[in-house]
């Protein structure tokens, strides 16, 4: 893209400033703070330019989990879906949120519209991360989604890459300022990219997305969670 057309979310410098934020900061933060197990990297080698990133939502942790767990050259300018009513309400909580996650405001009130566009930035070729429950769930369990994430994704014909989240509500619930000592088991896991079938409805893409976020975790939970070692070692291939 030419240096002209390029704004904050497609800006070298500030992919520079992130990438020691992120990777020098705060991946090295949560990591210490909890045991993260990483799976499914190898269904993303085939991922490139714009795509979106559905998740579940449970933790504070889940961004930072999720772009700390994604491979470097996917990371470097996702742009991530913040409430705009919590994170660009205060301008020090606003710039730290720009700074760490590339973040755009997401009106959860349908009355305060924000001037950036998640559809604009997905035609500019910047892929998103999307929480499509709208909010951090209070027990853990995943809820429904709204149509949003997926219906984007199908617009501007990109995929949806499907991310599990998973023990971070126990590590860090709503509610609490600081994760659990002790370093409780979280997990990654990334499934294999989907895209929206020709007549598929955007509520059935949206079904089907939730679904494989929920076969992920049903599937990983005991490989995540049921063992812990002693030395927290990060294993070699967990490390970008």
């Amino acid at each position: 893209m030419p240096a002209a057309t390029r704004g904050r979310f497609t800006s070298r410098s500030h992919a520079a400033a992130r990438f020691i934020a992120q990777r020098g900061l705060l991946k090295p933060l949560v990591w210490s703070l909890t045991s993260v197990t990483v799976l499914g990297r190898e269904r993303l080698a085939d991922v490139e330019d714009a795509y979106v990133v559905v998740a579940n939502h449970t933790s504070h942790l889940d961004t930072p989990l999720i772009m700390g767990a994604l491979p470097r050259r996917l990371a470097r300018y996702l742009a991530v879906g913040a409430a705009a009513d919590y994170f660009f309400d205060v301008w020090r909580r606003r710039g730290l949120t720009a700074l760490f996650f590339n973040a755009f405001p997401v009106d959860r009130t349908g009355t305060n519209a924000r001037g950036v566009s998640a559809k604009a930035l997905l035609n500019r070729g910047v892929p998103l991360l999307i929480f499509p429950e709208g909010t951090r769930s209070r027990d853990g369990s995943l809820g429904a989604f709204k149509p949003g994430a997926a219906a984007l994704a199908s617009s501007a014909r990109v995929p949806v890459l499907p991310v599990a989240v998973i023990g971070a509500h126990a590590a860090h619930p709503r509610g609490s300022n600081w994760p659990k000592p002790g370093r409780l088991p979280v997990g990654v896991v990334f499934g294999e990219p989907l895209t929206a079938f020709p007549g598929e409805s955007r509520s059935e893409f949206t079904e089907r997305v939730r679904s494989a976020i929920l076969t992920l975790t049903e599937e990983n939970s005991d490989r995540i969670l049921g063992v812990r070692t002693t030395s927290r070692r990060i294993p070699e291939g967990d490390r970008s």
